[in-house]
């Protein structure tokens, strides 16, 4: 009884990697989208949402049709300053990368969670649209209150700079000093 147990879940998992080879390796267009979002801000007050959206076709044939759509920025939230939320390609070969990006000025202060962006192709053997989605990008947190960004202190470097170099020349010329070189040894002749 054990032994056919044994038998029967071994048949069954050959079966299913016989499956997932199947699918794995099947003709078709395989989606991947990264959206990427960053903030700047003006010295206007306001600030802007530079969103970047790179669509790659990791599959072994052509996708037709090809639109992204990314209307999760609210009009209310947002304004549209360069560029489209939305576009179409004709064509998306095997191996290729699409990139859009376009750019939005924030209106109010908030924290925003934006959702995928969805792309939309055609594959010739099926009539039905396909679909994919982009990755989600992080929570914006949008005309927050942060301090200031700490730049290199260009002060401390013209303090203590020179102060910096002689102590590192000077120990460098008593490592060089202390240190016996090496062709000194090799010099001394056997006799």
């Amino acid at each position: 009884m054990a032994k056919w147990n044994i038998g029967l879940a071994i048949y069954i998992l050959a079966a299913l990697l016989l499956a997932a080879s199947t699918i794995a390796s099947s003709e078709g267009p395989f989606i991947v989208a990264h959206k990427k979002a960053s903030l700047t801000r003006l010295k206007s007050g306001s600030e802007r949402v530079s969103v970047s959206i790179d669509v790659y076709n990791q599959g072994s044939a052509t996708a037709y049709d090809v639109t992204l759509n990314d209307d999760s920025w609210s009009q209310e939230i947002f304004e549209v300053v360069s560029g489209n939320t939305s576009i179409s390609w004709e064509r998306l070969d095997a191996g290729a990368v699409l990139s859009h990006s376009f750019e939005l000025e924030a209106k109010t202060k908030t924290v925003f969670y934006g959702p995928p962006a969805v792309i939309t192709f055609r594959i010739p053997t099926k009539a039905a649209l396909q679909e994919a989605y982009s990755t989600a990008i992080l929570p914006l947190d949008i005309l927050a209150d942060r301090p200031p960004e700490k730049k290199f202190d260009w002060r401390l470097l013209a303090k203590y700079g020179s102060l910096v170099s002689v102590i590192s020349i000077v120990v460098l010329f008593v490592y060089l000093v202390a240190t016996p070189s090496s062709t000194a040894k090799g010099s001394k002749k056997k006799r």
